[in-house]
């Protein structure tokens, strides 16, 4: 199955991918994660991104692309693969059709998480405080959902039309939304028999 994760900051994206990645046998890729450790490492791509991610804005398609290109040529994700975190831009959909079918591959399906943005803010507040995540200070969580709002909601509208999107309910315990998301794959797997 290869799959992308949708759904605003807090949505609990990260934790879906990881888990349906586990009884899936195939790679969760989250391009935030990969990001994070490069700032953490220091890396040139981390100081770069450090700045752009604390502002909450997105940072740049060539440097995510590039992450995303080396990440999925790798051999645990020929088998398939689930992304967190992108694409989050249409230009960033192109890029990864014409990545996709340069290995004369497609996706599967695109899980949309709903969640109510008070839930969300709610989430990524109290995350900031247990993990200590300068990403998700109050102020930078407002800008992150308007960013989400303005260049990410678009790709729900797209996968729509390209009939591969699933909305899942994301509210509730990671359990009861795991269940959500086994049970909607499980049709739409049925549905393409």
């Amino acid at each position: 199955m290869r799959a992308i994760f949708l759904g605003p900051p807090g949505s609990g994206k990260g934790t879906q991918a990881k888990l349906l990645a586990e009884r899936m046998g195939v790679p969760a890729i989250s391009t935030g994660d990969m990001l994070r450790e490069a700032v953490r490492l220091e890396t040139p791509l981390g100081l770069r991104a450090k700045a752009i991610m604390e502002a909450g804005e997105l940072v740049p398609d060539d440097v995510v692309i590039g992450l995303i290109r080396e990440r999925i040529s790798r051999p645990d994700a020929r088998g398939g693969f689930l992304l967190d975190g992108f694409p989050r831009t249409l230009p960033q959909v192109a890029a990864l059709d014409r990545l996709l079918a340069g290995n004369g591959e497609s996706l599967d399906a695109v899980i949309n998480l709903l969640v109510p943005e008070a839930t969300l803010v709610e989430r990524m507040v109290g995350r900031a405080a247990i993990e200590g995540r300068s990403d998700d200070r109050p102020e930078t969580v407002r800008e992150r959902l308007r960013v989400y709002s303005e260049k990410t909601a678009p790709l729900i509208d797209h996968y729509g039309g390209r009939g591969i999107r699933i909305d899942v309910d994301g509210s509730g315990s990671i359990e009861e939304v795991s269940a959500r998301i086994d049970r909607a794959a499980a049709m739409r797997a049925g549905g393409r028999s």
